[in-house]
C-alpha cells in the first residue's frame, strides 16, 4: 500500500541570495500536498480508502434497487437521494482538495487526460460516475414502479446502467417506449 506521508523536504539549500530551483519548489509543494496528497483530505484518509468506501456505498445502493424495488423509502429516498448526496459530498471534497493548480481542463481530450492524471481528480471523476449512474438507476426503478413495468424487465436495464451508464438508460427508455406501444395497440379499436 503506498504511503500517504508527506515527501521529505530537500536538505540542500540554494546558495545565499539565489532563488530556490523549480525542482525544490515542486518537492516542497508535493510535501505540502497541493496536487496528489493534499493534507486536507488524502493525508487523513488515503485516496484508495475513499475509493473503496464510495464503491461499497454505490454497490449497496445498486443491490437495494434490485432487491427492494417496491419500497419507496429505499429506492426513492435512500438510494435515489441519500446515497447520491453522500457521494456528492465526497465529490465536492475531492474537487475542493485537488482542483486548484491542477493541469488540464475540458477543452480537448488531451486536457481531460491531463486533468485525470491527478489521482484525486481521477477519483472525483469515478465518484461522479457512481453518483449519477446510481441516480439514474433509482429513477428507472421509480418510473417502472409508477408505470407498472415488471421489475424483472428492469433488472437488465439496471445492470447495463451500472456497467455502461447511458446504454442502460437507452435500454430503459426503449423498454418504456415498447410498453407504451403495446398498451396503445391493446386499447385500439378492432
Amino acid at each position: 500500500m503506498p504511503s500517504t506521508s508527506p515527501v521529505p523536504l530537500p536538505t540542500t539549500a540554494a546558495p545565499p541570495g539565489a532563488a530556490p530551483t523549480m525542482a525544490a519548489a515542486d518537492t516542497a509543494a508535493d510535501a505540502l500536498g497541493t496536487l496528489d496528497t493534499p493534507l486536507s483530505l488524502a493525508a487523513i484518509v488515503p485516496l484508495d480508502t475513499w475509493f473503496s468506501l464510495a464503491d461499497t456505498l454505490a454497490m449497496a445502493g445498486w443491490l437495494a434497487l434490485v432487491v427492494f424495488p417496491r419500497s419507496p423509502l429505499v429506492t426513492d429516498r435512500l438510494v435515489g437521494l441519500g446515497v447520491p448526496a453522500a457521494l456528492g459530498v465526497l465529490y465536492a471534497g475531492l474537487i475542493l482538495a485537488f482542483w486548484a493548480g491542477s493541469p488540464g481542463g475540458f477543452g480537448s481530450l488531451d486536457e481531460v487526460a491531463a486533468l485525470f492524471s491527478v489521482r484525486g481528480l481521477l477519483l472525483a471523476g469515478w465518484v461522479h460516475y457512481l453518483a449519477f449512474d446510481l441516480f439514474v438507476g433509482a429513477w428507472e426503478v421509480r418510473t417502472a414502479r409508477a408505470e407498472g413495468i415488471p421489475h424483472l424487465l428492469v433488472v437488465p436495464c439496471l445492470l447495463m446502467t451500472f456497467l455502461f451508464g447511458p446504454v442502460g438508460l437507452l435500454m430503459f427508455l426503449a423498454l418504456r417506449f415498447l410498453r407504451g406501444l403495446a398498451g396503445r395497440t391493446e386499447g385500439a379499436p378492432a
